[in-house]
């Protein structure tokens, strides 16, 4: 048994079923998938995952068994541990593209007992198992690997969806050329995979229109996948894995400001005037979108999807600091966009984004803690306590943005430099394509740009 093992056997016999499986996840592609089964079959029991108990002790009963592989994989995938399922669904496709070996002849004698023969598995195509370890590795944003593998056993792929996925993998691992090729030669999508076709197809038009500059370019690659600008990159730690990402934030006045700031020009760029501010429910959405129509001259008001004017217009530009604290239905709704609707986010998580990818937003982070929720605070005697939340009302909190100091923070000197200059013709260049024009899609993915985030 391995030393990675040995310990997340440890961790689970301890009571720890959580740290168990961290340690698991983390040496998945070191440990064969049979070796790991009796453990995962305890871990799963345990979380009353019965499939994945069961298909993990499927698999220790026979461990060669491409079909029992898959089984294992698949449940792992839609337990939400899809870095279990790579390595199982590689052997499985191994096992499924290499032709069976011949049978060995059963042995026979007078006074030899007759055993029962087992019942051989289901057949398996390598296609069904090939489906499912990009979706896997997709999961686990291993867009290369998945891109390698498709491209691997393209002989068995058809259109719809598994040259789609070729596409999609290409995109994401930055290769623009083989995703269009392949794109362009795809027949023409039926049923569910009209709007997914349509998808790659708007991001590759971006990709022509404004071209990413490399695979440290996040604001490009950002505007290729959603569609939207993104107003600053985070002044520590670019070179460090971060890329203009933050992993944790503990957000101030001061950044609010500075988004809006840098929001209004965006809007100065791209000849957006606002007629309204939609103000979203919760207090930290509307206390920035009350600031947004104070900064802009505008009044502000409860968003109602499709309002508009006497003219037909909406031009409303409907605010939310972090999309992810809004109610998932009002969220699902800005996907689907109203004449003239602008949406800005401040806060946009980019390890779990949120189900409408904004027009606008501030930053990218894994983790932000709002400057109106407890934070940490370095005590008198140079300890760290929590601080009490801000309790002020939408209101006020607008008031205290408004007067915060809109200067951005000091930079380490690895971020490039990205005066307002810099971001007007990015906005303008994107707002002379499609930018603002089609569905808020949700793209799950952090694309080409890699940054370092928390496990």
């Amino acid at each position: 048994m391995t030393t990675q093992l040995s310990k997340a056997w440890q961790l689970f016999e301890s009571g720890d079923p959580q740290g168990s499986m961290r340690a698991l996840r983390f040496a998945a592609d070191e440990l064969a998938s049979a070796e790991i089964a009796p453990l995962v079959a305890g871990l799963a029991e345990g979380a009353g995952f019965t499939d994945l108990s069961e298909a993990s002790t499927a698999l220790v009963a026979r461990p060669g068994s491409a079909y029992r592989l898959h089984r294992f994989g698949y449940a792992c995938v839609e337990r939400g541990i899809p870095a279990l399922a790579v390595p199982a669904l590689r052997e499985a496709l191994r096992l499924a593209v290499a032709p069976p070996a011949p049978a060995a002849p059963e042995r026979t004698g007078l006074f030899r007992r007759k055993t029962r023969r087992q019942q051989p598995d289901p057949e398996i195509t390598p296609r069904r198992v090939l489906l499912e370890l990009v979706t896997s590795l997709e999961r686990e944003e291993r867009h290369e690997e998945a891109l390698a593998v498709l491209r691997e056993h393209d002989a068995v792929l058809g259109d719809w969806p598994d040259r789609y996925l070729t596409v999609y993998n290409a995109l994401m691992s930055g290769r623009i050329e083989l995703a269009r090729e392949v794109f362009d030669a795809l027949s023409a999508p039926e049923g569910v995979w009209v709007e997914p076709g349509r998808r790659v197809g708007r991001m590759l038009e971006r990709a022509a229109a404004l071209p990413p500059t490399g695979d440290r370019d996040l604001r490009g690659w950002h505007h290729v996948l959603t569609g939207g600008v993104l107003t600053t990159l985070a002044p520590q730690g670019f070179d460090q894995g971060m890329t203009g990402r933050w992993a944790y934030l503990q957000d101030d006045f001061g950044s609010c400001r500075h988004g809006l700031e840098r929001l209004r020009t965006v809007l100065a760029a791209t000849g957006r005037k606002p007629a309204s501010v939609g103000l979203l429910p919760d207090r930290g959405s509307r206390a920035l979108g009350l600031a947004a129509a104070r900064l802009l001259g505008v009044p502000a008001a409860p968003y109602e999807q499709g309002t508009a004017d006497e003219q037909g217009a909406a031009d409303v530009l409907v605010v939310a600091y972090d999309l992810n604290a809004c109610d998932p239905a009002l969220v699902a709704a800005l996907t689907i966009r109203a004449a003239g609707d602008l949406l800005f986010e401040h806060a946009t998580c980019w390890t779990d984004p949120p189900g409408a990818s904004a027009d606008v937003c501030t930053l990218l982070v894994q983790t932000v803690v709002a400057p109106w929720e407890p934070g940490l605070q370095f005590t008198e005697d140079g300890g760290v306590e929590q601080s009490e939340p801000d309790e002020r009302s939408a209101e006020e909190l607008a008031e205290a943005i408004l007067a915060a100091d809109p200067a951005p923070q000091e930079s380490d000197g690895q971020t490039p430099a990205d005066p307002d200059g810099t971001l007007a013709a990015f906005a303008a260049r994107a707002a002379a394509g499609t930018w603002a024009s089609s569905p808020r899609d949700r793209v799950r993915s952090s694309g080409p740009v890699r940054s370092s985030r928390f496990a």
